[in-house]
């Protein structure tokens, strides 16, 4: 009759045994009887809640060697309308044990970081319920789903313009007294004393019954959650109104009736919502954009057959065409056929990229004129376009440090205001004598209260940024990044593939006496066969052109950093580092080991511990180097450059590029180290600009992390920002991009709080009419949403300006 029921994932299982072991410690607490499924990782039990508790079984599982990992979880919640409401749903799931909880207001949902052997999903959702709010699961859509839910959408939001146009013309007989005192000539003798009660009450009785009956729903939610929040203000502030004049009304007494006031308050309010929500709206425009991107569907060879199927019944290893001009539906890699890609809707990259057998090409890209043959890779979730839309969505939903402050004010705010307009009211009638006068102000303070624009002024400039940033081709992980990178001091630079193209060729050989080029140059690329070192494909592209047959190696081993060493028929080979071949002996008269200064990097070879060849590689920089270092330089970063290199090679680099300081010789492994070395002198945070290939520690060490070119998933899964674009000034916009959004933020909140702070005070000495106190209020949240909107047309000087936002 007790009996309750719990599921939860168990990590760190191998075999039976481990199963076994979870399920014995499990089924040795009183009232439980667990199973464990090994394959699902994942533990079943039935439990008496008045002999056990959630945390027993947890510090059982842990005891045994195991562990219970934290989940995440998206969910979208409906009826929230300000910060109040947002703090309200974070308190509530807070209390629940070991959940951390994050609302975004302007996106509607709530991002739940919790320990599933505690809390459950149904838990979650009933925890949003109990303060007020439904929740529910977002679902990612596409195609006609996704059509089907913009239509539902903009058929709610015509229907809010309906009511907001019918409150409107029912209010303006009611303003016809105020605004004809406006027009020369004497008025009519039945308007100056303003329309008959009776008129005033059958017009404004609509509004407030009808119009207004969002707000009341939001209110009690709110209220039977045991929380405040701006619907409450609202509701009480011309409820007051409208309920005072409705008994001075009914009951023929004298006085002053306001029907005005809560007709015209409600009216300006739901254009105030109305307007609002379309901003908002756009706001997401970026996700939706990536979203309609996704193909449905694609030719797929099946059993030597050419057939068209559903994209989510494809699976890796199949097969696709792709003839030109249709968009390409999968990740994959090209096995036949030749053709341009347009890229431009997953990187921003204007130009068709060449594509040929071997090379990858992704899902949503468009081919061009040519036919291709595709083997898939990575279909569904698994595509770039899909990890492209979670950074996204992750970026737009998480939460700002900067807003921290915003939501300390926004959790008292209510109350607080609650408490001035009683104060208000008191006070003006003790002083006054007249309740009507008193009641007034009181509404004013009511109603001018937004503590939607405090809510607001900071997620709906995160997820303008971040949408900017991703049709730039720039992926940002959270908030917290994007404003982290506002505020980097040093920028470091990995050389190889960063600032170079990291395509690097043999521009001259220098030869021991009695040495061949050929046989020197068979002996390196057999070493490099199967390295994944950068310079290997110097030797091997070499050797492919001038038709050079490899030979088989034994031993073969590789000294990180330093070069390659095996066993050949010829003998023991060395090939690396000039010092490391050479091994504490001198050099040779024959080699000049100053070089000409032109070439990038030396790579020496040994047979037998005698050098025989001095190979002088190349790497070409990458043609917006200089003007990346240069346009950082002049915001004022300093920038240093990491590299394996000797001295002289790194400060070849070092010139050409304008680079402020360097570090040569630094081993992949110590690359780390450098950057918490200039972490611990720098004046500010420190960003790692790196391709993700063996700069993985030192961007996951750096304070931002910036993964290079977005085919890595070294640097997708490590970098705080990837660029999927190949070019170094993504760098100067992404930083560029981030200081335009904290000085957005930064106005949001000066408005936010300047309106609060002044309009207020006006409110309660009385010097705001009601009427024009709505007007502001609903004009607030507005404003600060219409700021962060026109970040969405911000482009930075010599960079193409992003595509405009749509909406409806």
């Amino acid at each position: 009759m007790h009996s309750r029921e719990a599921d939860f994932p168990v990590e760190g299982m191998t075999c039976a045994a481990c199963a076994a072991s979870v399920e014995q410690v499990l089924n040795r607490l009183p009232g439980v009887k667990a199973q464990v499924n090994l394959a699902a990782e994942h533990a079943h039990l039935s439990y008496d809640p008045r002999q056990v508790r959630p945390m027993q079984w947890l510090e059982s599982v842990r005891r045994a060697g195991f562990d219970v990992p934290r989940r995440q979880l998206v969910l979208g919640v409906e009826g929230m309308t300000c910060s109040a409401c947002s703090g309200a749903v974070e308190k509530v799931l807070q209390q629940l044990p070991e959940v951390k909880a994050s609302v975004n207001l302007a996106a509607g949902q709530v991002s739940i970081d919790y320990q599933p052997a505690l809390v459950s999903e149904a838990e979650l959702e009933d925890g949003i319920r109990r303060s007020g709010y439904i929740p529910f699961q977002q679902v990612r859509l596409k195609g006609q789903a996704l059509e089907a839910s913009e239509a539902a959408e903009l058929k709610a939001w015509r229907r809010s313009r309906i009511q907001a146009v019918a409150a409107s013309l029912l209010a303006l007989p009611l303003l016809l007294p105020m605004l004809l005192m406006w027009v020369p000539g004497d008025m009519p003798g039945w308007l100056h004393d303003g329309l008959p009660r009776g008129w005033q009450l059958a017009l404004a009785t609509p509004i407030q019954c009808w119009a207004a009956a969002g707000f009341y729903r939001a209110a009690w939610r709110a209220v039977r959650g045991r929380h405040a929040n701006m619907d409450v203000l609202v509701v009480l502030g011309t409820s007051a109104a409208y309920l005072y004049s409705l008994v001075l009304t009914l009951g023929r007494w004298p006085g002053e009736v306001y029907f005005d006031s809560s007709a015209v308050i409600i009216s300006l309010i739901l254009w105030g919502r109305l307007m609002e929500g379309r901003a908002r709206h756009q706001t997401t425009a970026a996700v939706r954009a990536l979203m309609q991107l996704q193909p449905e569907t694609a030719r797929v060879e099946r059993d030597g057959e050419l057939i068209e199927l559903d994209v989510g019944r494809i699976v890796a290893g199949d097969v696709v065409q792709v003839p030109a001009g249709e968009q390409v539906p999968v990740d994959g890699r090209v096995i036949a056929g030749e053709s341009s890609i347009d890229v431009s809707m997953l990187s921003g990259e204007a130009m068709p990229v060449a594509k040929s057998a071997g090379a990858m090409v992704h899902a949503a890209s468009v081919n061009g004129s040519g036919w291709l043959r595709v083997e898939v890779t990575g279909v569904g979730g698994d595509t770039l376009l899909a990890r492209m839309i979670q950074r996204v969505e992750q970026a737009q939903g998480s939460k700002a440090p900067v807003q921290r402050l915003a939501d300390r004010v926004a959790a008292v705010f209510v109350p607080a205001v609650l408490g001035l307009a009683l104060l208000t009211l008191v006070v003006t009638w003790i002083w006054s004598g007249h309740f009507s006068l008193a009641m007034v102000r009181a509404v004013a303070v009511l109603v001018i209260a937004c503590p939607c624009s405090l809510g607001l002024a900071t997620p709906t400039a995160i997820m303008v940024g971040a949408g900017v940033a991703a049709r730039s081709g720039i992926m940002i992980r959270d908030a917290e990044v994007l404003e982290r990178l506002g505020k980097v001091k040093v920028v470091v630079f990995d050389k190889t593939g960063t600032l170079t193209r990291g395509r690097p060729a043999i521009r001259s050989v220098r030869l021991a006496p009695g040495r061949r080029r050929e046989q020197v140059l068979q002996w390196a690329a057999s070493l490099e066969r199967g390295s994944a070192h950068p310079l290997a494909r110097a030797f091997l592209d070499a050797a492919e052109v001038e038709g050079i047959d490899l030979l088989p190696l034994e031993a073969l081993r590789t000294e990180a950093g330093k070069g390659l060493q095996a066993s050949m028929q010829a003998g023991r080979m060395r090939l690396g580092q000039l010092e490391w071949v050479l091994d504490g002996r001198p050099a040779p008269d024959w080699l000049d080991v100053s070089g000409d200064g032109k070439s990038l990097a030396q790579v020496a070879m040994a047979v037998d511990g005698r050098l025989v060849a001095c190979f002088e590689i190349s790497d070409a920089l990458r043609e917006d180097a200089l003007q990346a270092v240069s346009a950082l330089r002049d915001m004022g970063l300093h920038t240093v450059m990491l590299t394996g290199d000797q001295p002289q090679v790194a400060a070849v680099i070092a010139r050409a590029t304008g680079i402020d300081d360097y570090r040569a010789g630094v081993l992949p492994e110590g690359k780390a180290d450098r950057v918490h070395e200039l972490q611990q002198s720098a004046a500010g945070p420190v960003a790692m600009v790196g391709d993700g290939i063996n700069d993985g520690p030192a961007l996951a060490t750096a304070d931002i992390g910036i993964g290079m070119g977005g085919g890595s998933m070294v640097a997708i899964e490590t970098a705080g920002v990837v660029l999927m674009q190949d070019r170094l000034m993504a760098v100067v916009q992404a930083i560029a991009l981030s200081h335009a959004t904290l000085r957005t933020i930064r106005q949001n909140l000066c408005f936010a709080f300047g309106y609060n702070l002044v309009g207020i005070p006006l409110a309660a000495l009385g010097w705001l009419n009601p009427m024009l106190a709505g007007a502001m209020m609903a004009l607030s949240s507005v404003s600060v949403v219409g700021n962060s909107l026109r970040l969405g047309r911000w482009a930075h000087p010599g960079i193409d300006a992003p595509v405009a936002q749509s909406g409806h």
